[in-house]
């Protein structure tokens, strides 16, 4: 059974819980993979996406595949700066396997979504980070309430005293960045994302 305590007062103790977690699938939902995280402290700004790929799940460590490939080099970040720099969490933890469709992976249902927030809640009270860096639509839903993802893509947005960056979703099957309008607001977004995190290290 999935252990989950009424408070958590470290990291640590968060990441022990959360290694095992098996809510959504004792929910009976068909997840193919344990949690995805990566483990450890100290970071201080908070990237937040949809769910784990196929080779997240695969590795049980996050932004591994295609997307985060594409995802570090928006951000002109090299793997252990990537991950010295953020804590990586995600609105679900678990691959949740391939859509019904065949094309690309499956959303999570609203009850995953909600079985799932509890780790999130725990992590930016146990953080406080003073930037959040939402990736796609989802993620921007789960942490602002704001349903479309265009128009927030280049600016900036306040959740509690956190600066909260939306990016759109790195993933190859969208055709988003097509247009350039689109482009120019990711430009926007990852300067304000430069910025922010310039003035995260300068900051005592």
């Amino acid at each position: 059974m999935t252990a989950r305590k009424s408070s958590y007062r470290s990291l640590a103790a968060l990441h022990r819980d959360l290694a095992s977690c098996r809510v959504c699938a004792e929910a009976g939902f068909p997840l193919e993979s344990l949690p995805v995280r990566v483990p450890g402290s100290g970071r201080r700004a908070y990237l937040f996406g949809q769910a784990p790929g196929i080779v997240e799940g695969e590795e049980r460590l996050p932004w591994r595949g295609r997307a985060g490939r594409t995802l570090r080099r928006w951000l002109e970040l090299d793997e252990d700066a990537f991950y010295a720099t953020f804590y990586c969490a995600s609105v679900t933890r678990c691959y949740p396997g391939r859509a019904a469709s065949g094309r690309g992976d499956r959303t999570p249902t609203p009850r995953e979504q909600e079985l799932c927030a509890f780790w999130q809640r725990w992590e930016l009270d146990l953080l406080q980070p003073p930037l959040i860096v939402t990736v796609g639509g989802l993620a921007l839903r789960s942490m602002l309430g704001l349903r479309e993802l265009t128009p927030c893509v280049g600016e900036r947005f306040d959740r509690d005293g956190a600066v909260v960056v939306p990016l759109p979703h790195p993933s190859g099957a969208s055709g988003w960045l097509n247009a350039s309008a689109n482009r120019q607001r990711l430009d926007r977004a990852l300067e304000l994302v430069d910025g922010e995190l310039a003035r995260i290290t300068l900051s005592p």
